[in-house]
């Protein structure tokens, strides 16, 4: 996130060091990892739980790793792009859904003998991901908001409190996460190169900016 060949830091900085065994273009992607961790770890998953992750840009195909760690019941993807599917599948994802295709909260429900899922990890920024989710989840289940969001979203907040009493958690940046980041990278416990798609030098960061907002 620097964008900077080199940084200074003050001398009570946190550091972490990344081992050799790592390359610069996997180390480019231990913060959003981080971020991953973290979101992850707000859901407080169990073994018995039935996990979505919604989304699989970069920091959802890092939850989908993360969360194949904490070894759930079974663990969901969701996309509109099937070969982000594909990838979220070499993650750990145990199945994948494109709500472009099939109505998402039915297929779920119907998993889990119409109960929905206990934890619902929001990672579009997308209100249709946030609606869908409230209405996929199971009573008393764990709702993870880890989005930056262009518009307002406005939500039927019955579902949360009286219809289904709901844990609303938000989540932000990478707290504790990097050696735990850190540590998958270097044992190659996520494919890290099917996640980085293109690559840039430092002196066209505005043009990968720019690609990516494209």
């Amino acid at each position: 996130g620097a964008m900077a060949g080199y940084m200074k830091y003050i001398s009570d900085s946190i550091i972490h060091k990344v081992p050799k065994s790592v390359s610069p273009v996997h180390a480019a992607f231990i913060e959003p990892l981080a971020c991953s961790i973290h979101a992850v770890e707000r859901g407080d998953i169990q073994f018995r739980d039935v996990v979505v992750v919604s989304g699989c840009g970069p920091l959802g195909l890092g939850m989908v790793a993360a969360a194949k760690q904490k070894n759930p019941a079974k663990l969901i993807a969701l996309d509109l792009y099937d070969w982000k599917l594909d990838v979220a599948k070499k993650c750990g994802a145990d199945v994948v859904l494109n709500p472009g295709k099939c109505d998402v909260v039915a297929e779920v429900k119907k998993m889990t003998d119409g109960y929905g899922c206990d934890v619902y990890i929001e990672a579009t920024g997308s209100p249709v991901s946030v609606k869908q989710g409230l209405h996929m989840i199971a009573k008393l289940g764990t709702f993870v908001e880890y989005s930056v969001f262009k518009n307002e979203t406005s939500v039927d907040w019955t579902i949360i409190g009286d219809t289904k009493e709901l844990n609303i958690h938000g989540g932000h940046l990478g707290y504790n996460a990097f050696p735990k980041a850190i540590s998958m990278l270097a044992n190659k416990e996520l494919p890290i190169d099917d996640i980085i798609t293109h690559k840039l030098p430092l002196a066209d960061v505005v043009k990968g900016i720019d690609f990516v907002n494209s």
